[in-house]
């Protein structure tokens, strides 16, 4: 099983996507550890999370993420994807 995911820092306005088979060791590297990008910009919240069968879907997902570059882009990939999981209430 692998997860792909999207972060928020809140304070930076600030959004990190990745993929990973632990998603809750790697969100608390991410809010701990003072190496690489996400260093910068502690603490990170989980807006989104989607699980895939393997690393090759997962990858493919976050890769698509990663193309929309634009805030506003993600941030309704995210509304949409909430609206679609809570039964559209």
């Amino acid at each position: 099983m692998y997860i792909t995911y999207i972060l928020h820092s809140e304070g930076n306005d600030k959004y990190y996507i990745g993929s990973t088979n632990n998603l809750e060791r790697r969100l608390k590297e991410h809010n701990e550890k003072d190496i690489g990008y996400t260093s910068k910009y502690h603490p990170w919240e989980l807006l989104y999370s989607e699980t895939f069968p393997n690393r090759v879907q997962a990858m493919k997902s976050e890769k698509y993420l990663k193309s929309l570059k634009d805030k506003a882009l993600i941030k309704k990939y995210i509304a949409g994807w909430r609206s679609s999981t809570s039964g559209g209430s």
